[in-house]
């Protein structure tokens, strides 16, 4: 589930017990996961759902761009809180005054009016920045004393198994609390899973003490001064510059305003990091080169990765036919899982046949009395004769990518461990290939999806999208663990603060890639194109990655001894 470093593949022994603070750090991060996912599982569906139900009623090209914008911030701030926290704040610090930041943004979305939401999303970018990097860094910290140090990797096991626990479990408390009170109620949940995860983290600060040890700058370290200088200064007048660049076109060149700002920041930062390799020595080099074509190959990944917040959302809310059978409806019921749409008349977005959302002469969303958006590709055959039905919420499809995680991880563990003792494990760059190459195949699955039937008329199965994230999982699990450590294997030791910044960077642009696509969903009238440009876009880059595998493993084999 976690977008930079899902429970990785790996495995230690050890008879000591483990560090005490480890199951602090695991708490802690397992509630900050479970409120950030349940924000992130369910941002597009309240921006898409109607004003009468509580939501935004935004069409989906306005929603999927903020949530494109959201995630791609979300990721970049971790940079420059990591480099902060090395340098000055320290990372407990860092970890409160993140937690904190998150807290209040959760909150703030529970209050009313756009003022609130976009305010309360900043105070969730920079509090993520904050958080994110340290906790993890506090707990490397920790392991990295000789005695725990061979047990390292199985608390990154351990550490990562109580991400995705809370990431499985918060959809089913936002499906709950949208459902039997509102969206306001679901954010004020993540609010308060926050809150607690603060509340045992400072209970339990004199576990992680040790952990937290500033790095004393060293002389080879470029200060940050120099990094805001030559990085984020001319990304923001970029930003600013691209914002701006449609008053003078007439048009934009990425289909909005906020595309084109992150678009045109992103060109000084590319260009900052070439520079880094072009002026490395030639074994710094060579590390850099390896390490830049796994980013390259990577992002492809991490777009079809946040589909699950914007083009599978999408799919499982509009397309997917999310009735229960009655016997498991009754099971379900009482749990909150089940969301109600009536046929009343009620204030709706105007869409056309292929759910393109309307507007006037000034561009406006154009609104109209209709029934719940869900009927409109439901056969009148199957409306209901009380006028209600009640439905698996969407969200809930949202817990069905870290459920897997917890069940594939141990039986891929077993799988490369067998083949470790035979000497037939695949080295790294293969894993990613064939990562790479079963993501690709979770997208075709939606292109199989799409072809066997009119979604326009009637609704897809709720096993293909189940089946999509089955697939897409077995692929992260090859690729997401390594990210971080190719980073620390790969980087000049004076360039790994950079570098960690330039992995969260991949993320970012990817996260951005996957909101501008979603603004073009409804562009595509037929849906697979949608899916099979990702299919296409992973076979490609699963293809640079075989072909680089032998040389990346190589540099990989000389900087660490191993592949």
């Amino acid at each position: 589930m976690e977008g930079n470093s899902s429970t990785p593949i790996a495995s230690s022994s050890g008879k000591k017990s483990h560090h005490p603070g480890l199951y602090v750090l695991f708490f802690t991060e397992m509630w900050e996961r479970f409120g950030y996912y349940l924000m992130v599982g369910i941002f597009l569906l309240y921006l898409i759902d109607p004003i009468s139900h509580g939501g935004k009623g935004f069409d989906t090209k306005r929603a999927a761009d903020l949530v494109g914008s959201y995630i791609a911030l979300v990721y970049l701030t971790p940079f420059i809180g990591g480099l902060l926290a090395d340098r000055y704040l320290g990372y407990r610090r860092a970890v409160i005054l993140g937690g904190i930041l998150l807290a209040c943004g959760y909150y703030g979305l529970a209050l009313p009016g756009n003022t609130a939401m976009y305010i309360s999303l900043l105070l969730i970018i920079i509090g993520n920045g904050f958080f994110k990097p340290n906790i993890s860094t506090i707990l490397g910290n920790l392991y990295n004393r000789e005695d725990l140090r061979p047990k390292k990797d199985v608390a990154y096991n351990i550490f990562y198994m109580g991400i995705n626990l809370g990431a499985f479990v918060c959809n089913f408390v936002a499906a709950y609390m949208r459902n039997h009170f509102g969206w306001g109620y679901a954010f004020a949940a993540a609010g308060a899973g926050m809150t607690i995860g603060l509340i045992w983290f400072i209970s339990g600060m004199r576990y992680v003490k040790e952990g937290d040890v500033k790095k004393p700058v060293q002389k080879e370290d470029m200060p940050l001064s120099k990094i805001l200088g030559y990085v984020f200064l001319p990304a923001l007048i970029a930003a600013l510059i691209g914002y701006f660049f449609s008053s003078f076109t007439g048009h934009t060149l990425f289909g909005t305003r906020s595309n084109d700002a992150f678009m045109f920041a992103c060109v000084p930062i590319v260009i900052f990091y070439g520079s880094l390799y072009f002026r490395a020595s030639g074994e710094d080099r060579r590390g850099l080169g390896a390490l830049f074509a796994f980013f390259l190959v990577s992002t492809v990944f991490w777009v079809i990765y946040n589909q699950n917040s914007t083009g599978l959302t999408i799919w499982a809310d509009q397309y997917t036919n999310r009735q229960m059978p009655p016997a498991l409806e009754k099971i379900v019921k009482p749990f909150g899982m089940l969301q109600t749409v009536t046929t009343d008349s009620q204030m709706v977005v105007k869409v056309d046949r292929y759910f393109r959302a309307q507007t006037n002469a000034q561009g406006t969303t154009v609104m109209v009395k209709g029934v719940d958006p869900y009927f409109q590709n439901l056969p009148r055959s199957k409306w209901p004769a009380n006028g209600q039905l009640h439905l698996l919420s969407t969200e809930i499809f949202q817990s069905v990518n870290p459920f897997f995680i917890i069940v594939f991880t141990p039986l891929l563990v077993g799988l490369f461990s067998r083949l470790r003792r035979k000497g037939k494990e695949p080295t790294t760059p293969i894993k990613v290939t064939l990562g790479i190459w079963v993501a690709g195949l979770s997208s075709l699955l939606m292109v199989i999806a799409i072809s066997t039937r009119d979604i326009y008329v009637d609704k897809a199965s709720m096993l293909w999208v189940i089946a999509t994230y089955a697939v897409f999982t077995i692929g992260e699990l090859l690729v997401s663990p390594i990210g971080l450590s190719m980073v620390s294997k790969l980087s000049p030791a004076r360039l790994t603060a950079l570098m960690m910044g330039g992995w969260f960077l991949v993320n970012s642009i990817a996260g951005k890639l996957a909101g501008l696509m979603a603004t073009f969903w409804d562009s595509f009238i037929d849906k697979k194109y949608y899916f099979l440009i990702l299919v296409v876009a992973a076979g490609i880059a699963g293809f640079i990655m075989l072909f680089l595998s032998k040389w990346v493993a190589r540099v990989v084999y000389e900087k660490t001894g191993s592949y």
